[in-house]
């Protein structure tokens, strides 16, 4: 079994990795294709084998009622075989670290704490598809975002031991479970957790909304959508990180169309967090001047692209027409407020119609200076 996980995992990292540059992009001379281009069923089914890996393997130790898995807002992180593990809910801000190991259980438990809130702020020190201890190193993700019994940052090993130690002889939980005894503690993230994570990718955001011409609020707003600002983000559809980009799809397109390289980028080139926001956002540059660009209203561009990043330009186009030339004329014959209305109203995808009300509404919140 570990021999097919490790095959499940060379299938999703292959392509290529290498660091961001400057586009060179022509885009806006470069006609659009007819159609969207698939979601790969290979990199697909690949993420969804891991994903029942990892169910398999810890429904054993906690049953089926008490499996939680990943996904885009919250990450999942089970350790000792299974039998302990870490659960950030990026959200609500609340982490919750648990175990229903039968030996030496505070042991573990404490020991999991300690790799919890030292977790490495870059997503690839941290295996999420197996049962390894989470490697300390670099600057610790929560840094901020949690503080002691002291009201004190952790960002040693000391401190966090001791942190550890406070919890559980102070707020240590337990309960039955269907497999046994499982005992548990809370880590409430402090009341600005969100802006803390905002804060350690303002740089990125800023230069990429300078290099693609996208604004800055709007790059936020998709980061709040698509994973609360969880940089381990992935989804069963194989998109990965902040942004929640899909290698095979929009991946592609900015490696052919904007970086002038071949094939697609890796798991680990997308959750590195600065290659994930310029990846996002190119790829917003992308459905803004070329899959788009016909689309005459500013207003109604906007809306169109922030739909398309989350159901293709073929779902935009769909909610107008079903043949794509009368559908753009049609969209461009109807005010912004109509076009806001069909794509939130009669977009052939549920998700894709909430999405775009979703991104909006933190764009708002984003200029008030609430995110």
């Amino acid at each position: 079994m570990k021999k097919a996980i490790l095959l499940l995992s060379a299938t999703l990292l292959a392509g290529c990795s290498s660091a961001p540059e400057t586009p060179d992009c022509n885009c806006d001379n470069t006609p659009p294709p007819v159609t969207s281009q698939p979601v790969s069923d290979a990199n697909k089914k690949a993420i969804n084998a891991l994903f029942a890996y990892i169910a398999k393997e810890a429904k054993k130790q906690w049953g089926d009622d008490e499996y939680v898995e990943s996904s885009k807002h919250r990450y999942v992180k089970y350790l000792d075989g299974y039998q302990t593990r870490a659960h950030i809910d990026f959200e609500a801000g609340k982490i919750y670290v648990s175990t229903v190991a039968q030996r030496q259980p505070m042991e573990k438990l404490q020991k999991a704490i300690v790799q919890t809130v030292l977790m490495p702020a870059d997503p690839k020190h941290v295996e999420q598809f197996t049962d390894k201890d989470i490697e300390l190193t670099g600057k610790p993700f929560f840094l901020g975002q949690i503080v002691d019994q002291e009201g004190k940052s952790i960002e040693w090993e000391w401190r966090a031991n001791r942190f550890a130690d406070y919890l559980i002889d102070n707020k240590l939980q337990s309960k039955i479970i269907k497999r046994g005894k499982a005992y548990y503690v809370q880590i409430d993230m402090v009341k600005d957790h969100l802006e803390q994570r905002e804060y350690q990718y303002a740089h990125y955001v800023r230069d990429a909304s300078k290099r693609y011409d996208i604004p800055e609020d709007l790059i936020y707003a998709v980061i709040k959508t698509e994973s609360s600002f969880n940089p381990y983000a992935v989804s069963h559809a194989g998109a990965y990180g902040l942004m929640q980009v899909i290698p095979k799809t929009a991946g592609a397109d900015v490696f052919n169309l904007v970086k002038k390289k071949p094939g697609m980028p890796t798991k680990e080139y997308l959750f590195d967090p600065a290659n994930n926001i310029d990846t996002g956002t190119a790829y917003l540059h992308i459905l803004k001047t070329r899959y788009l660009r016909d689309v005459k209203n500013a207003s109604s561009k906007h809306f169109s692209m922030i739909s398309a990043y989350n159901g293709g330009t073929g779902g935009v186009l769909a909610t107008f027409h079903n043949d794509r030339k009368q559908a753009m004329v049609a969209l461009n014959r109807k005010s912004p407020r109509q076009v806001y209305d069909a794509l939130t109203a009669r977009h052939p995808k549920d998700e894709a119609r909430r999405y775009l009300q979703k991104v909006l509404y933190f764009q708002k919140d984003f200029n008030e200076g609430k995110i």
